[in-house]
C-alpha cells in the first residue's frame, strides 16, 4: 500500500513520542519520573466533571452543529469580552477539539501551497509541522535567550518576503514561559499591519504567569481583530486536556471555511465535552486561580532545585508551565563509549539510566536546552531534580 507524500513526511510529535515512551516503562513496572508531558496535573474541576457525566445521562449525546452547540459559542463570546477585551458574534467561533485542532483548521484555511508562515522559535512542535503539512513553508525566527525569549521584532521584519502570509504566536510561550508584553504586542501589530500579515494567535496558557506578569491578546490592539485567528480553549485553565475542547474566534469569511473544513473532517467536537466547557466557561472561576497558584508555588521550589545543580542555566518562566534549562556544557559529552551529540541524546540517555522523561529543545527549534514540565508534586519535582543531579555529575566525571 502506497502512503502518501504528505503522511510520510510528517515528523512524528517528539513530546508526545516520550510521553508514551515513559507511560510504556510505567507499564512495564519501571520507576520512571516523567516531566514529559504538557498538562496539568489536577483533576477536572468536580463541578465541570459533573456537567459532562449530567449531559450523558440527559441524552446529549448526538450530532451538534459542525462548529459546536450555540450555548458554548455564546459562553465563549462572553468569556471573550470579559477577560480579553474582545467582541465577538457566535457565528465567528468554532469549537474544535482541542486547541491543537484549533491551530490545525486556522493553517488549513490560511496556508496555501509555497506561502511562507514566521514562526518564532522556540516554538511548539507542532507549528511547522502544520504549515508544512499544507504544503508552506515554515520561517523560523529566533527569539533570543538573552532577551528572555522574547522576540526580535526587526529579525521578524528581515524574514518577511513576498510569499509571507501570516505569523504565528503563543503567549506564554511553549516552551520558554515568555509572555508577549505591551511593547512585544505593539510593534508586532504594527509590522503585521504594514506587511499585510494574518495571525494565528495561541493563548491557550493565559491564565498561568507569575510576576505580575499579564496576558494580552494581540487581537485587541487596533486593526488586529480582522486579521487574527485566537486560539484558545479549556484544557490548560480546567485541566481538561483529555476532554478535547478548543476554539478558534476569527473574521467571520475565515470563520465560515473553518467551519467547512471542519464539517467535511472532524463534524464536531464531543457533544458531552461541549457541555462540559460551557460549564466551565460559565461556573466560578476560583479553581483556575488555585491552580497557578499552585503551579507558582511550584515553579519556585523547581527553580531552587535546579540552579542547585552545578552547571545548569535555568531562566525563570514568566508564564506556562515549563523550564526550558540550558545544557550544552554538555553537548558532545561521552559516557560509556557512547556520544551525546545533542539535547535529543541526553534525554535518551537520562531515560535509560536514571528513569528520567525530559523534552530535548531540538523538537522546539532549539538545540542545547531541555523543557522539564513542573505540572507535576512537589514529591515529584524534588525526585527528578535529584535524578537530574545525579545524571549530570555522572557526565561531569566521565568528562575529568
Amino acid at each position: 500500500m502506497k502512503i502518501s507524500r504528505r503522511a510520510s513526511e510528517i515528523a512524528p510529535s517528539l513530546t508526545v513520542a516520550i510521553d508514551a515512551r515513559a507511560k510504556e516503562l510505567l507499564a512495564a513496572g519501571e520507576d520512571v519520573v516523567s516531566l514529559g508531558a504538557g498538562e496539568p496535573d489536577f483533576d477536572t474541576p468536580d463541578f465541570v466533571a459533573d456537567a459532562g457525566v449530567a449531559a450523558i445521562r440527559a441524552g446529549r449525546t448526538r450530532y451538534t452543529a459542525p462548529t459546536g452547540i450555540l450555548e458554548l459559542r455564546k459562553a465563549i463570546c462572553d468569556k471573550l469580552k470579559r477577560e480579553n477585551g474582545l467582541d465577538y458574534s457566535p457565528d465567528r467561533i468554532v469549537v474544535t477539539s482541542g486547541a491543537k485542532h484549533a491551530v490545525n483548521n486556522a493553517v488549513a484555511a490560511l496556508v496555501d501551497p509555497g506561502d511562507e508562515a514566521l514562526v518564532l522559535s522556540p516554538h511548539w512542535v507542532t507549528y511547522p509541522a502544520l504549515v508544512r503539512l499544507y504544503g508552506g513553508t515554515p520561517v523560523v525566527v529566533e527569539c533570543p535567550a538573552e532577551k528572555g525569549f522574547h522576540p526580535d521584532v526587526e529579525a521578524l521584519e528581515r524574514a518577511c518576503g513576498p510569499k509571507t502570509r501570516l505569523l504565528i504566536l503563543n503567549s506564554p510561550c511553549n516552551p520558554t514561559g515568555a509572555v508577549l508584553n505591551d511593547d512585544d504586542l505593539e510593534a508586532i501589530a504594527d509590522l503585521c499591519r504594514r506587511r499585510d500579515l494574518a495571525v494565528i494567535s495561541d493563548e491557550i496558557y493565559e491564565h498561568i504567569v507569575y510576576d505580575g506578569n499579564v496576558h494580552r491578546s494581540i487581537a485587541s490592539l487596533p486593526g488586529m481583530a480582522e486579521r487574527t485567528v485566537v486560539v484558545n480553549g479549556v484544557s490548560k485553565a480546567y485541566a481538561m486536556t483529555g476532554w478535547r475542547i478548543g476554539y478558534t474566534a476569527s473574521p467571520l469569511p475565515l470563520a465560515r471555511a473553518m467551519g467547512r473544513l471542519q464539517g467535511q473532517t472532524t463534524h464536531h467536537p464531543a457533544a458531552p465535552s461541549q457541555h462540559a466547557a460551557l460549564a466551565a466557561l460559565s461556573g466560578p472561576s476560583d479553581c483556575v486561580e488555585r491552580m497557578r497558584s499552585a503551579f507558582a508555588a511550584r515553579r519556585e521550589l523547581f527553580l531552587r532545585e535546579l540552579r542547585s545543580i552545578p552547571g545548569l542555566s535555568v531562566p525563570a518562566p514568566e508564564g506556562a508551565f515549563y523550564m526550558f534549562a540550558d545544557v550544552a556544557k554538555w553537548a558532545g559529552a561521552r559516557v560509556g563509549g557512547r556520544t551525546l551529540a545533542g539535547s535529543a541524546d541526553l534525554c535518551e540517555w537520562l531515560l535509560e539510566r536514571e528513569r528520567l522523561a525530559l523534552v530535548p529543545g531540538a523538537a522546539f527549534g532549539r538545540e542545547g536546552r531541555i523543557r522539564l514540565s513542573f505540572a507535576a508534586s512537589e514529591a515529584t519535582l524534588l525526585e527528578a531534580a535529584r535524578r537530574l543531579r545525579e545524571g549530570l555529575a555522572i557526565l561531569d566525571a566521565e568528562a575529568e
